[in-house]
C-alpha cells in the first residue's frame, strides 16, 4: 500500500465562500481574441474525454465513440484527437483496439461506479481487471460514506489501496462535489485524495444533478497548488458533467491558467468530461472557417 505518512498534511484550511465565488466570476469576464480562439478551441479538445457509461453499451458503441475521439471532425485534419475515452471495465478491450495507435488513452471507471461502496476487495479487483484489460486510467468515486462520517483514515486507506491497485495507470478519484456539503468539504475531500495518491482529482460522476461549476473547479485547483507548494507534487484536474458549450470550456481553461498557471494546460493534468461539448466546438471551429455556424446534421450526435 502507497506510504501516506510521510507528507505534510493539513486540513484546517478553511474556504472564504464569499471570496472563492466572487473570483470565479471575475474570471468569466475574460474575453478570448478572435486570433486566439481557434488555439483555445484545439486545446479544449485535446483536453477532453469521451465517455459512454451505459447499460446498453456495445462494442460498436464504443468502437463509435472511439472514432470520433479520433477524429472529431473528418472534414478538418487539422482538428486534434481527443485526450481519452471512458468506459466501463467490460469494454476497455474493445476501447483499447480501436485507438491503437492514435495516442488517445483508454480510461476506465471501476471500483463500484458511481457509489463505490461494494467490498474493498471487491473495488480492488475491478481495478485490477481494468488495468489488465489495457486502461491507461482508472476513474474511481471516493468512500463519501466514509468521508461524510469523518473518517478520513479510511479514505485516505481506499484511495492509496486503489492507487497501488492501479500499478502503471493513473489514478483519477472523483469526489463527487455536489454530495460533500461545501466548499470546505471540497477542499477536504480534494486534499485527502492527493495525500493518498490520486494523480487526478475530479469533480463529478455525472450521474447526478449536481455537476462542475467554476467556483468548485477553481476550490479544487487551490488546493493542488497549495498540495503542490507543499510537497512539490503535481496533481492533475478533471472538471466533468454539465460542460456544453465553447464559452463554458473557455471559462475553466481560464480558471485554471490564472489559478494554477500553463503548465497545467495541458491534457497530462487538465480534462474536460463532457461528451456533448465536442459538438459545440466543432461548430465553433466551422462558424471561423465559414462566417457561419454548420448545420445540425453537422456534427454526429452520440
Amino acid at each position: 500500500m502507497a506510504c501516506i505518512t510521510d507528507k505534510p498534511l493539513s486540513l484546517a484550511t478553511s474556504v472564504d465562500q464569499v471570496a472563492l465565488e466572487a473570483r470565479a466570476k471575475s474570471l468569466t469576464t475574460r474575453s478570448i481574441k478572435t486570433t486566439s480562439k481557434r488555439a483555445a478551441l484545439h486545446l479544449s479538445i485535446r483536453c477532453m474525454d469521451l465517455t459512454t457509461l451505459e447499460g446498453a453499451d456495445t462494442p460498436g458503441k464504443v468502437a463509435s465513440l472511439c472514432q470520433k475521439a479520433t477524429r472529431p471532425d473528418p472534414t478538418n485534419l487539422d482538428v486534434p484527437p481527443v485526450a481519452a475515452v471512458c468506459v466501463y471495465p467490460e469494454m476497455v478491450d474493445y476501447a483499447v483496439a480501436a485507438t491503437a495507435g492514435t495516442g488517445v488513452k483508454v480510461a476506465s471507471v471501476a471500483g463500484a461506479f458511481p457509489s463505490g461502496l461494494s467490498r474493498l476487495s471487491i473495488r480492488l479487483d475491478d481495478i485490477a481487471d481494468a488495468v489488465a484489460r489495457g486502461a491507461h486510467e482508472i476513474d474511481i468515486v471516493l468512500n463519501r460514506s466514509a468521508f461524510l462520517t469523518g473518517d478520513y483514515n479510511l479514505v485516505m486507506d481506499e484511495v492509496a489501496a486503489a492507487k497501488e491497485a492501479c500499478g502503471e495507470a493513473h489514478l483519477k478519484v472523483i469526489l463527487e462535489t455536489g454530495e460533500l456539503g461545501g466548499y470546505d468539504q471540497i477542499r477536504r475531500a480534494s486534499m485527502l485524495s492527493m495525500h493518498a495518491g490520486a494523480d487526478f482529482i475530479k469533480t463529478s460522476t455525472g450521474k447526478i444533478p449536481k455537476a462542475s461549476t467554476l467556483p468548485v473547479v477553481l476550490c479544487m485547483a487551490e488546493a493542488i497548488r497549495d498540495h503542490a507548494d507543499a510537497t512539490g507534487e503535481i496533481i492533475g484536474l478533471k472538471a466533468a458533467g454539465g460542460i456544453r458549450t465553447a464559452k463554458q470550456a473557455w471559462h475553466y481553461l481560464v480558471v485554471i491558467g490564472e489559478t494554477l498557471g500553463t503548465d497545467w494546460l495541458t491534457p497530462d493534468l487538465f480534462r474536460l468530461g463532457a461528451s456533448s461539448l465536442l459538438n459545440d466546438v466543432l461548430q465553433q471551429l466551422g462558424k471561423l472557417d465559414t462566417g457561419r455556424y454548420s448545420g445540425p446534421d453537422y456534427v454526429t450526435v452520440d
